[in-house]
């Protein structure tokens, strides 16, 4: 197969910003990385912009994308490379309004073919299918299957990602099915040889699988 999947690393839930900043320097010197998105829950605004301000041109220098989940205002005034809304956060044209037609704009789509027909329809970068496996960032309340994004790739354009509980481990049967972009949090920075080496192996498995 001639497509090659991706990496789009999702920051730990909660980190000290100096620690964190080596070590995501540190972790993007391991492969290819698509994208960075800055997930940060329960975070004040001003301290979300911060850290932002802080990691942004350490992502940039490794050729990859900011991405700030939740908030496009703040994306915005951040002016990061993109953003990414779930189904309960600002609308899809609400997103596209705030950061204009050339930023990035992916969207969650949990496991619905029609909300992800939706969203690309109205021009979204990506979407998101997900959880395909337990995970600990969050719970999950929609589960889907690999066949979505088999189906997904048949059918559609736009991009897909899948994300939920994705590990080195049990990545492969979703890049066979048409995963176009794989985020994974944890399976990277709690990576029992280091986050570099965890990039370093998605990148060798992308590699394989698209000979």
């Amino acid at each position: 197969m001639s497509r090659r999947a991706r990496l789009y690393l999702i920051t730990p839930p909660v980190f000290e910003l100096a620690a964190f900043s080596r070590a995501l320097e540190e972790a993007l010197s391991g492969g290819d990385v698509a994208c960075v998105q800055l997930r940060l829950k329960d975070t004040p605004d001003a301290e979300i912009l911060r850290i932002g301000a802080a990691l942004k041109p350490i992502v940039q220098a490794a050729d990859a994308a900011l991405i700030l989940n939740d908030r496009p205002d703040l994306a915005s005034r951040l002016d990061a490379d993109g953003v990414h809304v779930g189904q309960s956060d600002a609308s899809y044209a609400e997103a596209r309004r705030l950061m204009g037609k050339d930023r990035i704009v992916g969207v969650t789509c949990h496991n619905s073919r029609d909300l992800a027909y939706e969203a690309a329809e109205a021009g979204a970068d990506y979407v998101a299918f997900g959880a395909f496996y337990p995970t600990r960032t969050k719970d999950p309340s929609h589960w889907a299957d690999p066949e979505l994004l088999a189906i997904w790739q048949e059918t559609m354009e736009t991009p897909c990602v899948a994300i939920g509980g994705i590990t080195i481990e049990n990545a492969e049967p979703l890049v066979r099915a048409g995963a176009d972009f794989v985020a994974v949090s944890a399976g990277v920075w709690t990576h029992p040889d280091g986050p570099a080496t965890a990039i370093a192996n998605f990148n060798a498995l992308f590699d394989r699988i698209a000979d």
